[in-house]
């Protein structure tokens, strides 16, 4: 493990009986980093990120979480690393029956032995981290718009300052405007908290305004892997139509071309 990785990952296979879905995958996030990992439907985004966590194990290659091997220890040691990972799921997951803030409480009162007080002190303080007001807490999930919904979702995956946050799709569902709003958050919460993230996105402006780097999945491979601009000089099929179609060159000027 290198010593800026937060998370590595060295020739991962991943096989669902004889259907192959990741094939000699290595790839290294760093401390504060903010991954984009990018690939078609269907292309195993998101079965990567559950190897990354612990949640699924590869047919065959090594995931390192915070410097431990994930093959090497048990599933309780898993489990404490995953509580230094915070995941803000695609539409947000909250539970519908539940009001906001219980939502935010729910993770501080399973994994936390915290008193009831200091919860609800902690539940305001993410709601405004969020750019929340303390009157939504009492909404139910069905209450909220789109972005009110991720903005609550992320403060609950927020609640247990974590180190490591895993997003996927941040901004599906949302309206341009509301979109680029949450993005925006994301960077000012990132430069204060200092988190290492990834970022499961087809969103070109997310791409652009918030990724420090861009990890290409196609073909079972990563393809390509770098800044936006190194990216965008792949000449694979599926690189090549992202970045120098009509919205990639609206999100990256020429850089693509």
């Amino acid at each position: 493990m290198t010593g800026d990785a937060i998370i590595e990952m060295e020739h991962i296979v991943t096989r669902f009986g004889r259907q192959v879905v990741h094939e000699d995958i290595s790839l290294t996030v760093s401390r504060s980093e903010i991954l984009g990992l990018v690939g078609g439907s269907g292309s195993g985004k998101t079965t990567l990120v559950r190897e990354m966590i612990g949640l699924d194990q590869p047919s065959e290659g090594r995931v390192s979480l915070f410097g431990e091997r994930l093959d090497q220890i048990g599933a309780e040691a898993i489990a404490a690393l995953r509580n230094r990972c915070g995941v803000l799921f695609q539409g947000g997951a909250l539970f519908s029956a539940f009001t906001v803030f219980e939502n935010i409480a729910f993770p501080l009162q399973e994994y936390r032995a915290i008193e009831p007080a200091l919860i609800r002190d902690l539940v305001y303080m993410k709601l405004a981290q969020v750019g929340l007001g303390p009157e939504v807490a009492t909404y139910l999930p069905a209450e909220l718009s789109g972005g009110m919904t991720k903005r609550a979702a992320l403060a609950r995956a927020l609640a247990l300052e974590p180190e490591v946050l895993f997003l996927d799709e941040p901004t599906s569902g949302l309206d341009p405007v509301t979109a680029q709003a949450f993005v925006q958050h994301l960077q000012s919460l990132h430069r204060e908290l200092k988190f290492t993230a990834v970022v499961i996105t087809h969103d070109l402006d997310l791409m652009r305004d918030l990724c420090t780097g861009l990890a290409i999945l196609a073909d079972h491979h990563i393809v390509a892997k770098g800044t936006a601009a190194e990216v965008a000089t792949s000449s694979h099929p599926f690189v090549h139509a992202m970045f120098s179609g009509v919205r990639g060159q609206r999100a990256f000027g020429t850089m693509a071309s």
